[in-house]
């Protein structure tokens, strides 16, 4: 039976670590890798991972101190590093590892590391088995480690080395140096396979590892010996879920076992006194054989004891124990699995141990796959037998395993030894290369599927659709694949509309309604076959207008001078042809009513329509597939023509009724009312009337001005808008009948007729009043007759003619301009026949006193009084006749007006009126007392003088102007200045003390008389002075002479022409001076005014002022001012206008005297034709 080989104990103290160890690098620290840590790379590119070189490759055991980079000083930081790699040196075939650390905590990710060997190569693209490149992250330090491992150095592997770190824009480099040195002696190493040698049964090489033998043993035929594999390598770089598969491969029976084992295998170098030499680390042996281990004793006299997983052997037939010297030998025979266990043996004190692994005898196979040809669609088994039945055989394709699960398309059958690998269907993708393995051997063969040749049975055909209709393509191939469509090269899925079918060689292809957009080339691709289809389908629609948009009767309204743009949308496959007219006369492409056409639609284009345009156009398409046509009516509508000019048919105060004709065109859409304007004749700005649209053909205007000229004019409107205006109307005045005439009643009544009088109406108007109509009729009847044939203007008329003894009904209208007034009617029946009225005067209240006026006043006063018939009136002053000279008398039947233009002192006195009828009479006194300003007071002394006081006395004036002396007036003046001062005003008594007067001042004094119309013109002056006299020595002035402040009228100031509004009061003002104080008159037109109430006049400072109390018309003219003292007179003009005019009749109402009015009418008159 062949013994394990054995190796040194110094072979164990170098094998390489399992992955739970922790491996002491040279020139780095400690670093722990657990047994599931996968993270090595590929080897490098360069040469390094041979197999030739795996026979000198060892596992060393660096020196380095782990903790030297933690005592490095913080100087040595940099930007980005904490700490940097550090040069360093190996042996050849040992390990070192270069650390760089980063500090994160300014960093919001990862930095990037680069390792680079010389000045440009990256060693990131070299990781593998000699170099691996790790980084880990510490979060309680925020420290980023990268580490940089090289394995098994080789003396290539010196030279110069760079770390490079950025992040963002900062960036950080280190530079250091390797060593690779040759070691002086080999470097103890233990090749872990010699555990597990898989040679032939008892041969004497034995625990040497032949893999190359074992893994490609085919058909029991030896294959040339391959270089040797290193298994712990591969597990050691391999990810844990690849464990199983190299364990199978490399004839591992119990993976877990040994690398728990292999992590207890390893352990500190000690020099033992007990043993010369030890156990090797591991054995192997067969199931069956023999195995054989050996330790030699420094001390042959120490008792020695062997152990198995902690029990102690005993010798047996299996267990043999042989001494030879120095050596202690155990030989276990008949070695089964349960023999698999942990072997040692003490020594004292002392123990050393060994891991005897157990494994079965490989699986050969025996006969191998044969590579195999077939078509897509068949059977297809791969079969192999192996030297045991039921083993385990495990099925690769492309090296990928295969399973033998339900869902999987291979399927593998176990008969004894035999073992078969079954594909029910090929695939074109199952061409590969099948391998079968066992723990003894691996077959492979390969097999090729290739396709049928393909044959079309039925072909596509080209297809012409209409649209909606179904597209139905079909075709038929001599082997049951799948395929694709395809759409003008595009794949076609299928959806909703699309329907794809395949059952058996047949396969087809469904639209159910045909668009336009499935018109294309279609074409059917088998899969794996490269042959194609084809076939055209043509989708044809015929054409059709689309004329929902339009309204009733296909009619497209437009605005004359307006674009339109008619689109309508038509379709139809292919694109139908348009064509457009009018009549007789086809539409081009161009002008202002074209066609033109797009691929949906087609558009009729009017530039700028002309009601001339309205009228059917037609269209019509065509295509292969068939032709529309249609008539489109286009309406121009246009806002309506204007109204002819309205007529103005009737006219009231304010108001009109106006008719007028609808337009004769109304643009081609119906009158929808009208609108109104007027505006006055002389202006030229019209006046909307109403805002909301009159339906009628009539309208009545309202407040209007009466009397002022106007103009109306209609617009008519339509849907598309408002018509020129019409021509205006002739020019109308809105005039107003007057209001019936008032106080109708009988002034006498004779045998054969009657007399009506009656005052004028309340109302008249701008139209005036053209005058009166009287009517009247006989009791019991109905028929109105004219008393007068034409207009009266009085109000007074006599109806004459009447029977004796008849009852009468009278009337009366007034007639104006505009018609006849409503009548006024007499309440009762007048009988014609006279009746005698006794006399009786009405005197007025203000006429029973005194009735007082001032000289220069009119005096005009009126008594009316009754009496029928033919009344007798008689006037007498003071018991005399009164001369018809000087005072003016006019009698009428029921009243008499006395009259006196400038009433004088003289006319004051008792008038006395009678009234007398036959035989009877009434009488009534009127005193009328004409007052004037008194004279001036006759002589003023001086009593007295007294200190600061002057006692004056004075007589009443002679002429107390026909008025009692109401007081007087004292003034005083200094006799320096001669400005006089009022002092007393109102004074009752005809002697006065005057006080407070000035020490050394000497003084006049003149006294004013005062009664009812003001003071008197001149006072009386004292002849003397009084000198106001100090006490003691008296002073005595000094004459001088007196300056002469005398000067004639002088206007300062002139009138300037002014413009008044009637009704609103106006002034005149100018200034004047002068010394003495002139005398200022006022005159209208050269003529004085005096007395008139209209008129007010001041004077103040020189400043002289005539105020006109509402004028009117009549008070347009010239007025002067004129100023007059004893050294000369001085005038000034202007001129008023007063705008604003009034009728004959308003300015007889307000009391203007008929003859004023009558020479302001003519004025008016006048001034109107110097303007024309």
């Amino acid at each position: 039976m062949p013994e394990p080989t054995k190796k040194d104990e110094t072979e164990t103290e170098n094998a390489p670590p399992p992955p739970e160890q922790k491996t002491p690098q040279e020139g780095g620290t400690e670093k722990g890798k657990d047994e599931d840590d996968t993270s090595a790379g590929t080897p490098p590119a360069d040469g390094m991972s041979k197999p030739a070189e795996r026979k000198d490759s060892v596992w060393s055991i660096g020196d380095g101190a782990p903790e030297e980079t933690e005592k490095r000083d913080d100087s040595q930081r940099s930007t980005l590093f904490v700490e940097k790699p550090q040069s360093g040196s190996v042996s050849v075939g040992g390990n070192i590892t270069f650390i760089a650390k980063v500090e994160a905590k300014d960093l919001l990710r990862k930095p990037n590391v680069k390792w680079f060997k010389g000045k440009w190569m990256d060693l990131a693209s070299k990781a593998g088995k000699h170099l691996q490149l790790k980084e880990s992250f510490e979060r309680h330090t925020k420290i980023h480690t990268f580490e940089m491992h090289i394995i098994q150095a080789k003396e290539n592997y010196a030279g110069n080395y760079r770390c490079e770190v950025s992040y963002k824009d900062k960036f950080d480099s280190c530079s250091f140096d390797l060593e690779v040195t040759e070691s002086s002696q080999a470097a103890p190493s233990i090749d872990i396979r010699s555990a597990f040698k898989r040679s032939g049964d008892g041969q004497d090489d034995a625990g040497e590892l032949d893999f190359s033998g074992l893994l490609k043993r085919r058909e029991v035929k030896q294959q040339e010996e391959e270089p040797e594999v290193d298994v712990w390598e591969l597990l050691k770089n391999a990810n844990p879920s690849e464990y199983e598969k190299i364990a199978f491969q490399y004839g591992i029976t119990d993976l877990r076992g040994m690398l728990k084992r292999l992590k207890r295998m390893r352990r500190e170098v000690k020099k033992s006194a007990a043993f010369a030499k030890g156990l090797d680390p591991a054995y192997q042996v067969d199931k069956g054989g023999k195995v054989r281990f050996m330790v030699e004793l420094a001390d042959p006299t120490v008792e020695l004891k062997w152990y198995k997983n902690g029990q102690e052997i005993r010798p047996s037939a299996k267990y043999i124990f042989e001494h030879k010297g120095n050596q202690r030998i155990l030989f276990i025979n008949n070695c089964t699995m349960t023999d698999d266990a942990r072997y040692y043996v003490t020594a004292g004190d002392e123990k050393c141990s060994t891991e005897l692994f157990v494994r079965d005898p490989p699986i050969l196979v025996t006969k191998g796959l044969e590579d195999t040809n077939t078509y897509v669609g068949e059977r297809v088994e791969l079969s192999c037998e192996v030297s045991e039945d039921d083993a385990n055989v495990k099925w690769f394709k492309n090296g990928v395993e295969l399973t033998n699960e339900p869902k999987s398309r291979y399927r593998i059958k176990v008969e004894g030894k035999k073992h078969t690998l079954i594909i029910e269907e090929a695939a074109k993708n199952d061409s590969a290369t099948y391998s079968v393995m066992t723990t003894g051997g691996q077959s492979e063969a390969k097999l090729s599927v290739d396709l049928r040749p393909l044959k079309i049975s039925l072909a596509l055909e080209d297809q012409t659709v209409r649209l909606g209709q179904e597209i139905h393509l079909k075709c038929e191939i001599s082997e049951n694949v799948e395929g694709k469509w395809y759409k003008n090269g595009q794949l076609v899925e299928a959806s909703d509309r699309v329907k794809l079918y395949h059952k058996g060689r047949i396969h087809r292809f469904i639209i159910a309604s045909a668009a336009v957009d499935d018109e294309g080339e279609y074409m059917f691709v088998p899969d794996a076959y490269n042959i194609n289809i084809p076939c055209k389908v043509h989708v044809v629609d015929p054409p059709k207008l689309h004329l929902d948009g339009l309204g009733e009767d296909n009619t497209v309204t437009v605005v004359a001078g307006s674009k339109l743009r008619l689109e309508i949308p038509i379709t139809g496959e292919p694109t139908p042809k348009v064509m457009w007219s009018k009549g007789d006369k086809w539409l081009t492409d161009s002008g202002r009513i074209r066609a033109e056409t797009y691929p949906d639609s087609s558009c009729l284009v009017i530039d700028t329509a002309e009601r001339e345009d309205s009228g059917p156009f037609r269209i019509t398409l065509k295509n292969e597939a068939g032709e529309d046509t249609a008539l489109i009516n286009i309406k121009v509508v246009d806002v309506p023509d204007p109204p002819q000019a309205p007529n103005v048919t009737e006219v009231g105060e304010d108001w009109c009724v106006m008719t007028w004709e609808p337009p004769a065109n109304d643009g081609g859409s119906p009158i929808l009312g009208y609108f109104i304007e007027r505006k006055k004749k002389q202006s030229s700005r019209w006046m909307r009337l109403n805002f909301e649209l009159c339906k009628e053909t009539t309208f009545e205007p309202k407040k209007m001005i009466e009397g002022v000229a106007y103009e109306v004019r209609v617009f008519a409107v339509n849907a598309i808008g408002i018509s020129k205006p019409s021509m205006p109307s002739k020019s109308f005045v809105p005039l107003a009948v007057t209001s019936p005439p008032t106080l109708l009643a009988v002034d006498g009544v004779t045998d054969t007729s009657v007399t009506m009088k009656w005052r004028p109406p309340d109302h008249i108007g701008a139209a005036g009043l053209d005058g009166y109509v009287v009517e009247y009729c006989f009791e019991g009847t109905d028929e109105w007759i004219v008393a007068n044939p034409e207009l009266t203007d009085k109000t007074k008329f006599t109806i004459n003619g009447l029977p004796t003894g008849s009852k009468i009904l009278v009337r009366v209208k007034a007639v104006n301009a505009a018609g006849e007034s409503e009548p006024r009617y007499h309440p009762q029946p007048i009988l014609v026949k006279e009746v005698v009225e006794p006399p009786k005067i009405r005197l007025p209240r203000h006429l029973k006193q005194t009735y007082t006026r001032r000289v220069g006043e009119t005096v005009n006063l009126v008594i009316p009084f009754q009496g029928r018939p033919r009344a007798k009136v008689s006037w007498q002053k003071n018991g005399s006749p009164i001369d018809k000279n000087q005072i003016n008398i006019r009698n009428t039947e029921n009243d008499t007006i006395i009259f006196i233009r400038k009433a004088e002192r003289s006319h004051s006195g008792e008038y006395d009126m009678k009234v007398e009828v036959e035989n009877l009479e009434d009488k009534a006194t009127i005193d009328i007392q004409i007052v004037d300003r008194p004279g001036p007071p006759e002589i003023v002394t001086i009593e007295d003088v007294w200190g600061e006081n002057v006692n004056l006395s004075w007589k009443p004036p002679k002429d107390d102007g026909n008025a009692a002396i109401t007081g007087y007036t004292i003034q005083k003046a200094d006799k320096k200045s001669m400005e006089w001062f009022t002092v007393i005003e109102h004074y009752h008594r005809t002697s006065a003390t005057i006080n407070e007067l000035v020490i050394g001042n000497e003084y006049y004094f003149r006294i004013f008389a005062e009664n009812m119309c003001g003071l008197s013109e001149d006072a009386t002056m004292t002849k003397e002075s009084a000198l106001i006299a100090k006490d003691g020595k008296v002073y005595k002035y000094p004459v001088y002479d007196d300056f002469d402040f005398s000067e004639r009228p002088l206007f300062t100031q002139p009138l300037i022409n002014t413009y008044a509004v009637a009704g609103y009061n106006a002034t005149l003002n100018c200034s004047v001076r002068g010394n003495p104080k002139p005398k200022i008159t006022w005159l209208k037109n050269k003529v004085i005014i005096m007395n008139d109430p209209r008129y007010r006049m001041f004077s103040n400072q020189g400043v002289c002022t005539l105020e006109i109390r509402k004028p009117s018309p009549y008070d347009g003219g010239t007025y002067t001012c004129r100023a007059v003292n004893e050294l000369g007179e001085a005038e000034v003009d202007c001129k008023l206008e007063v705008k604003g005019g009034l009728s004959f009749f308003r300015l007889l109402m307000d009391g203007v005297p008929p003859h004023i009015i009558d020479s302001y009418m003519r004025e008016v008159q006048a001034d109107k034709t110097e303007g024309k």
